[in-house]
């Protein structure tokens, strides 16, 4: 069991002061089995006139800010504590019709999996040939080792590079460029193992960096983004293409959605000049506590 803490700040600074509008935070983790928020707190300067949590279509924890103030300085500080519990994978638990790829869901789960199967980027044959130099087409294979394989390839195969421009890449761009965000290598595995068959999901959330004696992982100091791939017998299972991760070992969940424009951590509107704003930063420090 580990004690994960967050500081997660998120700063705009604008050239002369506008009137922020409406802003969506995903800020507060799910509570699970496997992780359990015990403090939140969240502080917003200036201060809010407003705030509303719902939850969404995913049942995600949404934050919904409105202000009545004009800054040239729009803070959000959120300070986070969970009781998390890694679970390793690839010691998956699958049901025997699923053991082997290709397979098809069980009739009562695939109304339910069919929005996470559907594809969403068809640009050619991009994934269909990148594919192919691991996995053949039509062969039967392990599915645990498949999705391992995928998982792999991504984190071995490309260059990761963090990117200040917002949105995420197609994985066509990804294919091509040979590199991108984690957002990005998030998109590819799951469009990858939608061509498959799967379902598969998009999850932001923050990953812990251990100590330097260990082994490094990228995407720490902002926020970071990877797949859940839906496999019977084991549930919605954690892949971070970007460090090879398997399980949840080092990650935290805080919002998982269809796609990733559905799962963005913060984003609003101001009322001002185009050329007022002039830029945000992202603060994240992830400290864990190991207990027996």
């Amino acid at each position: 069991m580990a004690i994960f803490s967050v500081h997660h700040m998120t700063t705009y600074r604008y050239r002369k002061p506008v009137r922020p509008g409406v802003h969506q935070l995903m800020f507060r983790p799910r509570d699970s089995f496997d992780q359990r928020l015990l403090e939140f707190s969240l502080t917003i300067s200036p201060k809010a006139a407003s705030i509303r949590w719902i939850h969404d279509a995913f049942g995600n924890c949404i934050t919904l800010v409105d202000f009545d103030s004009k800054t040239e300085l729009l803070q959000f500080e959120a300070l986070l504590k969970l009781d998390h519990t890694p679970e390793n994978a690839p010691a998956f638990q699958i049901e025997d019709y699923a053991k082997l790829h290709p397979f098809a869901y069980a009739d009562n789960e695939l109304p339910d999996l069919a929005p996470f199967i559907q594809r969403h980027h068809h640009e050619g044959e991009h994934i269909e040939r990148w594919l192919a130099k691991f996995v053949s087409p039509r062969a039967t294979v392990p599915t645990g080792q498949l999705l391992m394989t995928l998982n792999e390839a991504i984190s071995e195969s490309f260059s990761y590079r963090r990117r200040n421009i917002r949105g995420t890449q197609t994985p066509a761009e990804t294919i091509e460029r040979q590199e991108g965000t984690c957002r990005d290598f998030a998109l590819l595995m799951m469009e990858a193992a939608r061509s498959l068959g799967f379902a598969a999901r998009f999850v932001t959330g923050y990953v812990y960096v251990p100590d330097r004696d260990q082994k490094v992982r990228l995407g720490g100091g902002s926020t970071h983004a990877w797949c859940q791939v839906y496999v019977p017998g084991s549930g919605w299972v954690e892949f971070d293409p970007t460090n090879g991760i398997v399980g949840n070992r080092d990650l935290i969940r805080v919002g998982v959605a269809r796609t990733p424009q559905q799962a963005i951590p913060l984003f609003g509107s101001y009322w001002g000049d185009a050329d007022d704003d002039l830029g945000m930063d992202v603060s994240v420090q992830v400290t864990s506590k190991e207990f027996d």
